[in-house]
């Protein structure tokens, strides 16, 4: 609590001792806080006394507090035990009437309290303003009430409990009815305020059912006002979680455009920076599955709540509060607030048949207060077990669980049978945030009968929710406003224990009707084009409810395109595991349903082929792509467009898999065709041309890729957009072959920029983004700013290994990178482990033969050079040479950088004939495909020069270095690294960089 302080001209002395119940600790907090700057100390004290104490007695205890007592007066105050009217009325005049001088009360609500409040001549502090409610408490107290002079160390303090922070958005409403919990409330308010700046998470985790998100609504309302931003999120869903924290970028006041990751990069940065607000919390709800999104909650100066069943949020540096079952006297206060028609002895009774289990009480005691039943007759109900064939449900339940659910449906069918339909509607999607606008915006005749009178009806509609709602069977979503009663409203919320319920409860024929309304009605939402990143958000909320509606089964060709619609943007986001899960159903129920050579199997399988290949798995994809290929031919002709799109993924394959020359004929003969079929200008004649520049590029080919992927970005920006995914995609391709020539002040402008664009459209964490960043990472290591690259090094590679997991293959590439870097400029045992964790990456993923193996252990073997290792290293560069000359010939760039490390290996250990005849062949063959200048060439002219001085030819050594650098100089200036360093006669070294495919 606040501390004492007095202000200068305060009378002093005076202790106040407030009194509140729980639910109103928000004013307790603005009470005490305006008290102590008058010099008032004050002591807070929770009213909250065990039922079996009477009244009276609990009044007598205020008593013994010192100085006076001031009662926050609120229909929670008199709730608790519950007690009625009649009692407090009894006790407040036998207490407060007897010794009216101890007692002083302000009153914060406008319901109906006991007639005998009066006693406490209460002041109203209801519907008004803060000043004005800080004048009645003063006159109430008798404290002068003059407002307060500004002081030098003027301090915020709590938000007067009316006032909303600036920033509110999706919390659930309150709720009115909830109940204990006052332990756990006040031991994750601790644990928040305890942490550190940057680590304050705090996690509540339990079973399904037991309370955890009405407690995170409950903390908001509690404490909200200690905050300036309220931001609630669902978070059982990466897509959905990233989605809902987008929109908080207009509500914070930033400067974004329209595109989704722009205003996700933009929120995170904000709450991380704390500007403008500090002082934020944010609710993740529902995040059952850390490894999903761990990487996405926020740090910095602000606060995270986190609803969970999963306990592993613990290994993610977040609190863990346990929520278990309501306590027994919880239970019992909590039924007789929902039935007060209940005694407690039958309250009691209620609790132990239903295990304490808060949303079962609630869903119980809520129609049984309606109901005629006696809680003895409900209970040989749950005892005697009715019908077993009504619910038939998972052993995760409670056998309770299952019964009362039983008794509650039946109760529904026979009230409003209408809103048991729409619960069954609502089974098909997933559970959580169900949008339902998505059924009410379809057109009234693709309805069926028996649900057209419930869409179309806004009066039955919303009789239903009613119903559901007042059994807490389904809630609002939060962007309701509090004031309105049930309405349309765009999505309800069903908790997944009722989900999951009412699905094993329906007849085969509304099962198969129902089913076919959900997936036509996902099928309209589909915005038709997942390459647009605008569009991303309507994708997010979609594929969550794909498995649900079971769209696999369905033949309607406009569900089955919105299957394929939601692969492609599943590979395009980068949520590359679950499109592969998607996609592996897919194939076997289309196979099963269509057949092997249906054309929608076809489709299929390249979308399931890019996802596979995004994860590096090559040889399974060369098997998908091949049939389909053969198939194509042979059915349609090499000139279809299908059997094109197959060849284009088969040799993107076989780059995978190091079979360049066979990529390259493949891209050709693709890219001829296209242009005979399409024109230059087409969208698919330019992926082509992007592919057959990533073959040139493979092969070394450095300036023909340079000059196609010139080509496909200015026609990308004219016929796209200059924000298009695949526009962004070839700045960074045209940089990077900038870059692999040589020309680094051109790549690194070109993709400082793009990279700014990328994380503006894509957001942050989309693989292309990290893709762009780890270029731009190279591009300023190249261009010899080392800080800087090694700081964007190490971000992308964290970034990445919690998105996409260690194996990755973009994670493997931005490993090496890493590795290379820190040799030379940072911590060589750190180089060492992540480097030995690449070979061994390459080799699972790849094969022994495989290029990215021969080149990766080339790097590793410099890394055992600088540990003194030398033998080892030199037989690690000597077999990396061989297996690199084997897989991409001699006169390859990769081949000939091998050879220029292995020959300084070679003069180590002792061998400088054979390490000149190398570098001498290296220089040959560099100038022949490279060109003079080239760095590499240039490399290799230097480090022929070393080697000849180590011979003792002097002449022609200094000859040689000579006219190598002044060629550095010329090409990359006087004060590059690389001219320094040559200058200072450091021997080069080359470094073997992964590519992408």
């Amino acid at each position: 609590m606040p501390g004492t302080r007095k202000q200068v001209g305060a009378t002093g002395g005076q202790t106040v001792t407030i009194s509140f119940a729980g639910f109103n600790r928000a004013w307790a907090a603005w009470i005490g806080d305006r008290l102590e700057r008058r010099g008032v100390s004050v002591v807070q004290q929770r009213w909250d006394p065990p039922v079996e104490i009477p009244l009276e007695e609990a009044l007598r205890d205020l008593t013994l507090a010192r100085g006076r007592v001031l009662v926050i007066l609120s229909d929670w105050y008199f709730q608790m035990g519950p007690r009625s009217h009649e009692e407090w009325n009894r006790a407040l005049r036998e207490v407060v009437a007897a010794d009216p001088d101890r007692f002083a009360a302000v009153c914060v609500t406008t319901s109906v309290l006991p007639g005998a409040t009066s006693v406490f001549g209460a002041a109203d502090l209801t519907n008004v303003g803060a000043d004005e409610a800080e004048r009645r408490l003063c006159v109430r107290l008798d404290l002068p009430a003059d407002p307060l002079p500004e002081t030098a160390d003027h301090r915020p303090g709590p938000r007067y409990p009316a006032d909303t922070p600036e920033v509110w958005g999706g919390v659930p409403r309150r709720n009115t009815r909830f109940t204990g919990r006052e332990e756990l409330l006040n031991k994750a308010y601790l644990a928040l305020q305890d942490a550190g700046s940057g680590a304050g998470v705090v996690t509540l985790h339990g079973m399904s059912g037991v309370g955890k998100t009405q407690l995170a609504a409950e903390y908001v309302y509690r404490f909200g006002s200690e905050y300036d931003v309220v931001w609630w999120v669902p978070a059982d869903r990466r897509a959905l979680y990233r989605q809902k924290l987008a929109e908080l970028a207009p509500e914070l006041g930033l400067s974004t455009g329209a595109e989704y990751g722009e205003r996700l990069r933009a929120v995170r940065d904000a709450l991380r920076r704390g500007e403008p607000h500090s002082h934020w919390l944010l609710v993740l709800d529902g995040a059952d599955e850390p490894e999903h999104i761990w990487d996405l909650v926020p740090t910095g100066p602000g606060h995270v709540l986190i609803t969970s069943r999963n306990p592993e949020w613990s290994e993610h540096n977040s609190n863990l509060v346990e929520v278990p079952v309501y306590a027994r006297d919880e239970s019992v206060a909590f039924v007789r607030r929902r039935a007060p028609r209940l005694n407690p002895a039958e309250a009691d009774r209620l609790a132990e048949a239903l295990e304490d289990l808060p949303l079962l009480l609630d869903q119980t005691a809520g129609w049984l207060n309606d109901s005629d039943m006696s809680v003895e007759e409900y209970i040989e109900l749950l005892e005697g077990g009715i019908d077993q064939d009504v619910v038939k449900v998972s052993a995760d339940f409670p056998l309770a669980f299952q019964t009362a659910w039983s008794i509650l449906l039946n109760k529904l069918r026979d009230t409003v049978p209408e809103s048991v339909d729409l619960l069954r509607l609502c089974s098909f999607f997933a559970p959580g945030s169900i949008p339902v606008r998505l059924l009410r915006e379809m057109p009234p005749g693709e309805l069926p009968e028996q649900l057209s009178g419930l869409m179309n009806d806004p009066l039955l509609w919303n009789k239903a929710i009613g119903q559901l709602r007042q059994y807490s069977v389904v809630r609002l979503e939060s962007h309701e406003t509090a004031g309105e009663e049930a309405s349309s409203g765009e999505s309800l919320y069903m908790h997944r224990m009722v989900h999951q319920i009412i699905g094993k409860d329906m007849p085969e024929r509304d099962r198969r009707e129902f089913v076919d309304v959900v997936r036509r009605a996902l099928a309209a939402a589909d915005p038709g084009r997942p390459t647009d990143t605008r569009l991303w958000p309507a994708y997010a909320e979609i594929t969550p409810h794909l498995k649900w509606a079971d769209v696999l089964r369905s033949t309607d060709p406009g569900v089955q395109t919105l299957v394929l619609n939601c692969l492609r943007y599943m590979y395009l986001s980068g949520e590359y595991r679950a499109g592969i899960k998607l996609g592996e159903r897919a194939m076997r129920a289309w196979r099963e349903l269509l057949g092997d050579d249906h054309p929608r199997v076809w489709d299929l399988s390249y979308n399931y082929a890019n996802l596979l290949r995004a994860v590096g798995d090559y040889a399974g994809t060369e098997y998908i792509e091949r049939a389909a290929v053969e198939h194509l031919r042979a059915e349609r002709g090499p000139m279809d467009l299908e059997h094109l799109r197959a060849a284009g993924g088969l040799a993107a394959d076989l780059r995978g898999l190091g079979r360049y020359d066979e990529a390259l004929e493949i891209s050709g003969w693709i890219l001829v065709a296209y242009r005979e079929l399409l024109g230059e200008q087409d969208s698919r004649t330019l992926n082509a041309q992007n592919n057959m520049a990533v073959s040139l590029r493979l092969l070394g080919r450095y300036e023909e890729a340079l000059e196609l992927n010139r080509r496909t970005l200015e026609a990308r920006r004219q016929l796209l957009r200059p924000r298009h995914g695949w526009t962004l995609y070839s700045e960074i391709n045209y940089a990077t072959d900038l870059r692999l020539l040589g020309r680094y002040g051109d790549a690194l402008s070109l993709q400082n920029q793009s990279v700014r664009v990328h994380r503006l459209v894509m957001g942050p964490d989309n693989p292309q983004t990290l893709r762009a960043e780890h270029n731009l990472a190279l591009c300023q290591y190249r261009s010899g700013d080392r800080v800087k690259a090694g700081e964007l090094f190490t971000r992308v590679l964290e970034r990445s290994e919690r998105v996409l997991g260690e194996t990755d293959p973009l994670t493997m590439m931005f490993a090496a990178s890493q590795s290379f870097f820190a040799r030379e400029h940072a911590d060589v045992d750190q180089a060492r482990d992540i480097g030995e964790r690449v070979v061994t990456g390459y080799l699972a993923m790849l094969g022994a033969r495989h290029p990215y193996v021969a080149g990766t252990r080339a790097n590793h073997a410099l890394i055992l050079r600088n540990v003194g290792e030398r033998d080892q290293a030199h037989a690690l560069l000597e077999e990396a040479l061989a297996d690199m000359t084997r897989a991409v010939g001699e006169y390859h760039p990769w081949t000939l950088g091998c050879a220029i490390n292995a020959s300084a290996l070679r003069n180590l250990v002792g061998d400088p004939e054979s390490a000149a005849a190398l570098t001498a062949s290296v220089v040959t063959r560099a100038v022949e495909v490279l060109g003079r200048t080239h760095p590499l060439t240039l490399s290799a002219r230097i480090a022929h020069a070393a080697d000849l001085r180590g011979l003792r030819d002097r002449q022609r050594a200094d000859k040689i270095e000579t006219e190598a650098l002044g060629d550095l100089e010329a090409t990359l200036g006087a004060q590059h690294v690389h001219t320094v360093s040559a200058r200072s006669r450091s021997r080069p070294y080359w470094d073997f960089e992964p590519q992408m495919v």
